[in-house]
């Protein structure tokens, strides 16, 4: 057990202050990303079907550090990484949410998820990595052309959201 003097005891109560201030705004930090996510997905859904920065990614209009490309689908970095290592599967074709696709797309969905895994495997992820796929407003989804998130690099957190 560590014991202090009172003369180390105000030595270190700055120290302290500072210290719980900084994990106070680092805590604040986290929230406002958060809330940020949120506010930017419910933005989202209310806006029209137009081409999406995916679709322009796609077409190389926006540049992108794409990792992956072939005739069914694309995978970039994600610009703003919530993980050491954070890409983005897409399908080429403009399916706006998961909850939107038909039982023909089964092919195509099992292809984003081979492709997944084997770039999961190239970044070097053996000790496990994320697969999220946000749907809709009260998914957090900001961006509305379907988008397979692999997250990687340090333990991820349960429960998730």
């Amino acid at each position: 057990m560590i014991s202090l003097s009172i003369l180390q005891t105000r030595r270190f109560l700055p120290f302290m202050h500072n210290l719980q201030r900084s994990c106070i705004n680092v805590q604040n930090t986290r929230m406002s990303t958060a809330s940020d996510e949120v506010r930017l997905a419910k933005e989202a859904s209310k806006k029209s079907p137009a081409p999406t920065i995916f679709s322009r990614i796609i077409e190389k209009t926006i540049p992108a550090d794409i990792i992956y490309e072939d005739d069914k689908c694309l995978a970039f970095r994600d610009i703003s990484p919530q993980a050491p290592v954070h890409f983005l599967v897409i399908p080429r074709a403009p399916i706006p949410r998961i909850s939107e696709v038909h039982d023909n797309d089964a092919l195509l969905l099992g292809h984003l998820l081979v492709v997944a895994k084997n770039l999961a495997k190239k970044e070097r992820l053996e000790e496990g990595y994320r697969l999220v796929i946000n749907d809709g407003k009260n998914g957090a989804q900001s961006v509305y052309h379907l988008h397979l998130h692999v997250l990687g690099g340090r333990q991820m957190g349960w429960p998730p959201g």
